[in-house]
């Protein structure tokens, strides 16, 4: 364990991926757009390094504090980021086709350099050791979202989408920026550890403290799109151009997990008590809103969105039966929150996916009714798309069936055993909303737009293969991948 307050080494993902967005953009600048490829390519290329940065680091046991304690790095820090350089990669190759067919390139590389400052906001998040590096990395990276969604600037759906998201994610960072001066107020400190410390030994305010922790849990439910902090989100999936919509869909909701993971769990443990209720109450009303308004939609992007909404319900749920009742920590509740989060962005690379390779020239793939037929079109696009809906549904033996039975283990173990069967129940209406896309792709005549035979590059199209064939395997061998999720939650939390 190395301890340095200015350990520049720990921090060298962070600083190789600024020196590659800076690049990236430098060399859009000078060939003024028109190498588009290489600008793609060297974006992969970036991505790729700093992937075998955070890997050397975790294969040394690279683990401590820098900056005087604002940033950590540890086993937790260093499997998030791998999986989100995973996600933002997968997302430049399923969206590059969709990009340049609708214009988002025409004015330089912005796509790729934004994507690449939005996810070093998100390796801040992941590694903050403060409130204040947890602000910063959560700015950095909003800011680099509002850009996306309004790219196309002449798309009058994208701008309002822009303009939502903007106004509201404002009104959500001033909300976790208040409860932030609270907690600091309570506790004279803005370092998560110190901030444990001042609870377990007393000395922290406990009435500042809690309605603090109001609005931290506030400002956390609206980056992770819980309800009733939701309502930018089906706005903005159904405006912002797909490929921008499956990066704020992915890698983004691993950030917003390892910070509520820092905040709630390791800095606030001490106040569980307090804040579980808020979890439950966000839960519970996120799989109720969630799955009951996603039956209604024909949009398929605004029934993504609805079921985001119901997905991060469960992880709340295993947030909330972390703590029992006699104050004991359960790391595989946290554990299984982490291994849920991880397969939800696996499947939604592949949801999205599907909706950009199936997007052309003059046809937007949005639609439910889009899917019609898509099985004699392209059997295998059609069974990727079977796949992602069952995990989604929680049909065994997909990796969705898998993660939501393990946080129901962890909340029935924890005693809200009415909490699960309402969990159980809404499960089952969302089943109902995921089999009418099956049914659609595999049962209903193709429209005369759809008919023709689907093409696709075998770069895209075997990543794709893989991304449903990974939902399966996941889903018939978990325990090594949620085994992993549990020991880095052990090896990084640390409970006062």
């Amino acid at each position: 364990m190395m301890e340095n307050s200015f350990d520049f080494a720990l921090a060298l993902p962070e600083i190789v991926l600024l020196i590659s967005a800076a690049l990236v953009l430098l060399f859009d600048a000078f060939n003024k757009g028109e190498n588009r490829h290489s600008t793609f390519v060297l974006s992969l290329v970036s991505l790729v390094i700093v992937a075998c940065v955070t890997l050397w680091q975790w294969n040394a046991d690279m683990y401590g504090t820098s900056f005087s304690g604002l940033y950590v790095v540890d086993p937790l820090s260093h499997f998030l980021k791998f999986v989100s350089y995973i996600a933002v990669a997968v997302t430049l190759i399923y969206g590059r086709g969709y990009a340049e067919d609708r214009g988002l390139l025409q004015n330089g590389g912005e796509l790729y350099t934004l994507t690449l400052m939005a996810l070093l906001g998100q390796m801040l998040m992941i590694s903050a050791g403060s409130l204040l590096m947890a602000y910063l990395g959560l700015e950095l990276m909003s800011f680099a979202l509002y850009a996306l969604v309004a790219l196309r600037r002449e798309h009058q759906a994208s701008v309002e989408a822009a303009m939502k998201y903007f106004v509201l994610g404002a009104l959500a960072s001033g909300i976790f920026l208040y409860g932030m001066s609270m907690i600091y107020g309570a506790t004279g400190t803005l370092n998560l550890g110190q901030i444990a410390a001042a609870i377990s030994t007393g000395e922290a305010n406990h009435l500042t403290l809690v309605f603090g922790v109001v609005f931290i849990v506030a400002g956390l439910g609206f980056k992770l799109t819980a309800a009733p902090f939701h309502m930018w989100t089906p706005d903005v999936y159904q405006g912002a151009p797909t490929t921008v919509a499956l990066v704020i869909a992915a890698a983004p909701k691993l950030a917003a997990v390892a910070m509520a993971l820092r905040l709630l769990i390791e800095a606030l443990h001490g106040i569980a008590i307090d804040w579980q209720p808020m979890l439950m109450l966000l839960a519970i009303a996120s799989l109720v809103i969630g799955n009951l308004t996603a039956i209604m939609q024909t949009n398929f992007k605004r029934m993504l969105a609805f079921s985001t909404v119901s997905h991060m319900g469960f992880i709340f749920l295993g947030f909330m039966a972390g703590v029992g009742a006699d104050g004991l920590v359960n790391e595989d509740a946290y554990g299984a929150s982490l291994f849920y989060a991880v397969i939800y962005v696996l499947t939604t690379l592949s949801t999205f996916g599907l909706m950009l390779v199936l997007s052309r020239q003059g046809f937007e793939c949005e639609n439910i009714d889009d899917f019609k037929g898509l099985n004699r079109r392209h059997p295998i696009l059609a069974f990727v798309l079977l796949l992602s809906m069952f995990s989604l549904a929680g049909i065994p033996p997909l990796a969705g069936f898998y993660a939501k039975l393990a946080i129901l283990q962890a909340v029935i173990g924890a005693g809200y055993i009415s909490v699960a069967i309402v969990a159980v129940l809404m499960s089952l209406i969302g089943a109902f909303y995921y089999l009418r896309v099956v049914k659609v792709a595999y049962f209903d005549e193709p429209e005369e737009k759809n008919a023709e035979p689907l093409s696709l590059g075998w770069v895209t199209g075997g990543i794709l293969s893989l991304n449903g064939l990974l939902v399966l395997v996941y889903g018939i061998l978990p325990s090594g991948l949620l085994a992993l999720c549990v020991q880095v939650i052990r090896d990084s939390l640390v409970f006062y």
